[in-house]
């Protein structure tokens, strides 16, 4: 089944709306969300691999990981998750530390859709328009794109 990625940054909002369904009921693509061993397979392109200092996936938890290219040059990120409901919900807050005061706070929704699908919705909030425009042309999309086709691979296996 083709799974394809809706990302929406509507003209004039600080907004960024993804949309992606999974072949894997809600349980398992929350946990591939939840456990930092699962996350560190999956979460961004291919070419970068992923060093995870924290990851509690519950209400008042961390998290900062660093991704690092093949070319040795590493990003920063880091965040806080203010809210994590079991199989349904999570509310945490996203910074790139190559731009520390620039926070997105993200909702993501886990929706059954029976037969063993899930739908991802997330909803990201950025405190200005030029912050939203700044991680869109970051090329943000290629990356969530090849870390779903990851999640993918590891649901199915």
């Amino acid at each position: 089944m083709s799974n394809d990625l809706h990302v929406d940054a509507p003209e004039g909002v600080p907004f960024i709306d993804i949309t992606r369904e999974f072949d894997a009921p809600v349980a398992r693509v929350f946990e591939a969300h939840a456990k930092p061993e699962l996350v560190a397979q999956w979460m961004g392109p291919r070419d970068l691999t992923m060093d995870i200092a924290e990851w509690d996936f519950v209400s008042g938890g961390r998290w900062s990981y660093v991704s690092t290219g093949r070319d040795g040059a590493s990003f920063g990120f880091r965040g806080m998750f203010h809210t994590v409901r079991e199989n349904d919900f999570a509310i945490q807050t996203f910074e790139f530390e190559g731009y520390p005061d620039v926070v997105a706070i993200e909702s993501v929704a886990f929706e059954d859709l029976g037969d063993g699908r899930t739908r991802l919705r997330i909803h990201s909030v950025y405190p200005t328009l030029e912050a939203r425009d700044g991680m869109v042309a970051s090329g943000m999309e290629g990356g969530v794109k090849a870390g779903y086709e990851q999640l993918d691979e590891l649901l199915a296996a």
